[in-house]
């Protein structure tokens, strides 16, 4: 898949981003002129590229397990890195349109790379047949891919106050792809510990 093909699969939210978020003081307000982000913020986002850019650049011709191995790194940070945020301060629902298509197609392209060590058992499986295993890592990482494009989407919008990108990794990472972080996480962990990972 090319960069543009796999950047189509998180569509942004066809609802409009607000210019300020209610009861917060926005980000360029709290820092100095020519300092658009806070070290959390350009700490998160940095990490969260990289998390993309992995995404977008594996291919076929790369080896399985060199490639899990340096996500099986790079996740740690990127928990870290949400965790060090403070909890979003608004509620509501959190909502992330994607072009669903698109979507599958990258889901099924990291499936087709991860292979026989994409599948895991999740802990309400009662089965043992390993076909009915309902975990996916390729789902666990299209899903963390999605949410952090669309907020790096918001960065690199300059009508954008940084902040919005941060809420909404905040409240996503609360209601949604956090679940998907901890499970790959801890599927890498396993794989690792089986010996499936390249040094």
């Amino acid at each position: 898949m090319s960069e543009r093909e796999v950047t189509k699969a998180c569509a942004s939210s066809p609802v409009p981003a607000p210019t300020a978020l209610p009861g917060k003081v926005s980000m360029k307000e709290r820092v100095p002129q020519g300092k658009a982000m806070s070290f959390d913020l350009e700490e998160m986002s940095t990490i969260a590229r990289t998390y993309c850019e992995m995404i977008e650049s594996v291919d076929a011709g790369q080896s399985n397990g060199h490639w899990l191995n340096r996500l099986a790194k790079l996740l740690p940070r990127l928990h870290a890195a949400i965790k060090r945020i403070e909890s979003p301060r608004v509620t509501g629902e959190h909502v992330l349109v994607a072009d669903l298509d698109a979507r599958f197609e990258l889901y099924s392209h990291l499936r087709d790379l991860i292979g026989d060590n994409d599948s895991y058992w999740m802990e309400f499986d009662t089965t043992s047949d390993e076909q009915c295993m309902s975990g996916s890592l390729a789902d666990d990482l299209t899903d963390i891919y999605c949410e952090l494009k669309h907020g790096l989407r918001l960065l690199d919008d300059p009508s954008t106050d940084p902040e919005i990108a941060l809420e909404g990794w905040r409240r996503g990472f609360k209601m949604h792809w956090g679940q998907h972080l901890v499970d790959a996480e801890r599927h890498l962990y396993t794989l690792e510990a089986k010996g499936a990972l390249a040094s």
